[in-house]
Formats: C-alpha cells, structure tokens, sequence
C-alpha cells in the first residue's frame, strides 16, 4: 500500500462465514497489496443474520491461513480473554507465529458479548474481574515469551497462578509477537496499553473520540516514564466505497445498512470521499493504520476498488 500508513483487512466471520470464505479474502487482500488480514473472535453472530453455516475459532483459523500465505501480517481484533486460559493461548499464538514465519500480531481485549458466553457455556465474570483477569493474562503471555531461552517464568497472581514454566515454545518473533490492545475505557485500558501496547486500536469511534482516547494513553505513557511515540495509532471502521452512487448503494443494502448512517459513522462513499476521510483521521489523530471492516466477504472486486482506486491516493 503506502510505506508510511497501512491498510488492512478486517473480517466478522461470526456473521456467517467457513474457512474457505476467509481464504478467499485473505488470498485476494495478500494479492492486491494490503498490509494484513484480521478477523474477530467471537463464537455468536449479532443482528438479524443467520451466522450459517456457523462460528469458526480465530486461531485456527490463523494457523491454516500462516500457512496458506506469505506476506500478510495476521492477527485478532480482539481475542477475548475470557474464552482462553493465558498458558495455553501464549502457546497457541506462539506456534502459529512460528508457523506464519514471524507475522501475527496480537490483539487481546476482556471480553464483553455477554450471550455468546452463554450459548457456549464460558464463564462471564463481572466487569471488573474480566479487567483484573484482562492485567493478569497480559502479564502472563508477554512474560512467557519474553523469558530468556533456558530460564522459566513463574506468576502468582489473584486469578492465575504459574509455577516454573518452561516458557516454551518461542514466537518465531523476538522478544514477541506486537501485542495490540484497544477501546474507549478511560482509566484501565489506557494505563494497560501503556505497560504492553505496542499498538493502540480505536474501533468505530468519532474522530473526537478518538483524538481524547489517544490522548488518554499518552497521559498514562508519561505517568510510567514511556515514549508514546513507541505505540503505533489505529482505527477500524466499516468500508463501503463504491465509484458511484449506484455501486456504493449497492454495497449498502448488501450489508443492511443506509448510505447516509454509513457516510456519517464509517469509511464510506466514493474513492475521493474515502481519501479525503482518511486524510482528515491521519491529521487529526497521528493514525498510521486503519483496519477495514469488510462485511460482505462474497464481494472482492470491494478490495479492488481500494487496492486501485484510494491507496494510490494516500
């Protein structure tokens, strides 16, 4: 795409979409130049959808994908603490590092979609417990790599304990796999994202939102003596670009939304509109990546309009 600012692909495959569905986008996005596939991790769709032929796990779905492409950077927006415990997921990300050849990042949130934990039977704890498990996992994962080859890692924390871990297997990445963490918290998140952040994400905000909640976690940076400049900014929003008005309403009505709402909320309208709103977030809020929240995975010539007509622009 463009040396200094990245353009990403990010899927909702909870909304109703296999593996082979996945590979075709994240193959297409590799091919057209985009800087990297995401996916949610979530187990139940939201809205009206059906969610068939139903939910896929996020790393299994990346462990295939690390070998199925070669340059694409892969990764989570967000995993849910809630559904892993912190061990057995540093192991997981850990191997499909390896086995993408060093090019996952990691996103890692609390947890929050209450009725997906319900339906598969996954605990749910209070607020501020998932936040204190949240802090605690974090610790763990970024302890468990970082721990020099041949010494352990123990943790003795509220929720998790750890006793003379081996630390094993590495990320093919070192000291780790970027650790991403994002949202609009105004106390906890931004004082997490400065101890572990490597990249801070604001998903479907307000650009005002977003300039405060930035400032945020640079306020809480210099609380704990760290360069803020070390946290890369992102965004996602929704695409639906189109070169007219005729594509680009088109392209709502598949995803059952309005082209004003989109217009206003997301990353919408033509090539030029999508450009110039781009270019108004990276002015005001230093964003140097900005995840593209494609809903109709079915529609790839979608990718070919940005890959063609809007990265070439920025």
């Amino acid at each position: 795409m463009t040396e200094n600012f990245k353009l990403r692909i990010f899927t909702e495959p909870q909304q109703g979409a296999g593996y082979e569905d996945l590979l075709r986008v994240a193959t297409h996005a590799e091919d057209t130049g985009f800087d990297a596939f995401f996916r949610s991790d979530h187990y139940l769709k939201m809205g009206s959808v059906t969610g068939e032929p139903g939910p896929t796990d996020a790393w299994v779905t990346l462990a295939g994908l690390a070998r199925e492409t070669s340059r694409l950077r892969l990764g989570t927006l967000m995993t849910a603490g809630t559904f892993r415990l912190p061990g057995p997921l540093a192991i997981s990300v850990a191997q499909v590092d390896q086995m993408s050849g060093g090019r996952v990042e990691f996103g890692l949130g609390s947890g929050w979609y209450e009725e997906e934990h319900t339906a598969y039977g996954i605990p749910f704890p209070s607020l501020k417990e998932r936040f204190d498990r949240y802090a605690e996992q974090l610790e763990i994962i970024t302890g468990l790599w970082e721990t020099p080859d041949g010494e352990s890692f123990s943790f003795d924390g509220e929720h998790y304990q750890l006793a003379d871990s081996p630390a094993l297997p590495k990320p093919a990445q070192r000291p780790r796999p970027p650790v991403l963490i994002g949202g609009a918290g105004k106390k906890r998140t931004p004082a997490l994202a400065a101890r572990f952040a490597d990249e801070f994400n604001l998903p479907f905000v307000d650009v005002d939102t977003a300039v405060a909640q930035f400032e945020r976690v640079d306020a809480a940076c210099q609380a704990i003596g760290r360069d803020s400049g070390e946290i890369v900014r992102s965004a996602a929003m929704v695409l639906c670009v189109g070169k007219d008005e005729g594509a680009l309403a088109r392209r709502a009505e598949a995803i059952g939304r309005e082209v004003a709402e989109l217009r206003a909320n997301g990353l919408a309208g033509t090539p030029d509109e999508v450009v110039d709103k781009i270019g108004s977030w990276r002015e005001r809020t230093g964003i140097t990546r900005l995840y593209l929240q494609v809903l109709d995975l079915a529609d790839l010539d979608h990718l070919d309009v940005v890959a063609d007509q809007v990265a070439p622009q920025l």
